[in-house]
């Protein structure tokens, strides 16, 4: 790529940071790098959309090219959060739209069980632009949104608070690879970060790459449903100006 593009650099830090994946049962898991459907709603909920707004939110998923970071890891690895709570037949819980819901069944005995994976006090940098860059809402409007909210912002699960704004600057260059090298970190490490970034937008063999693969992160923001795959690299990045 020889013309450059103009990055968004964002920095996803919190005391617990939740990249979720394929629910299975109970037990909703963790991924390491945030889904393309999380970034979207993430700067859906910034600039104030409601839910029902689908088309908007599908249009802005698929104008999103992004690559993700990790600046600081935690040596413990995952923390697991196991919930239990006992429900009466009359509680009523929260729910996404909007209005409270009931149980029903004949047995009320058993606690409702939860597990959850959460990152505990890491820090991930992505990197975002939108395609086509001139159509609403372009990446000015993303950053005033995330500079001011329409609601609060959380990152992954609503108990995921930010530690500190999102955004960081605006960067030029020539792939979203090119931006992950260019983006701020928060330490300046010795050693390459581990990255993630799309196929088409970066190195797909030699020493960065540790593998090509095809991430189930896209959401029919229509049905609420899966809505495929990306082909996407894992590898490695080195901030510039680090020692190699």
């Amino acid at each position: 790529m020889s013309a450059d593009y103009n990055w968004l650099v964002l920095r996803l830090e919190a005391p617990l940071l939740a990249f979720g994946g394929v629910t299975i049962d109970q037990v909703g898991i963790t991924r390491d790098f945030p889904a393309a459907s999380m970034v979207t709603g993430l700067l859906a909920n910034a600039l104030g959309w409601e839910r029902t707004e689908w088309e908007a939110h599908q249009t802005l998923q698929d104008r999103l090219i992004f690559a993700a970071r990790r600046d600081r890891e935690n040596p413990s690895g995952i923390l697991i959060d196991m919930q239990n709570a006992k429900l009466e037949a009359n509680e009523r819980g929260w729910t996404t739209y909007g209005k409270p819901e009931g149980r029903a069944g004949a047995s009320y005995s058993s606690p409702h069980r939860r597990q959850r994976e959460y990152h505990a006090d890491a820090c991930v940098t992505v990197v975002l632009r939108l395609e086509p860059a001139g159509d609403a809402p372009d990446l000015n409007a993303i950053a005033e949104a995330l500079d001011r909210p329409a609601r609060p912002i959380f990152l992954g699960r609503k108990s995921c608070l930010p530690s500190s704004p999102l955004r960081v600057c605006n960067i030029s260059a020539s792939s979203a690879y090119e931006a992950l090298r260019k983006a701020p970190a928060v330490d300046l490490p010795f050693d390459p970060l581990r990255a993630l970034w799309p196929q088409q937008e970066g190195p797909i063999e030699g020493r960065p790459v540790h593998r090509v693969v095809a991430l189930p992160d896209l959401r029919n923001w229509k049905t609420g449903l899966h809505g495929g795959t990306r082909l996407v690299v894992e590898g490695m990045v080195l901030p510039e100006g680090v020692p190699a």
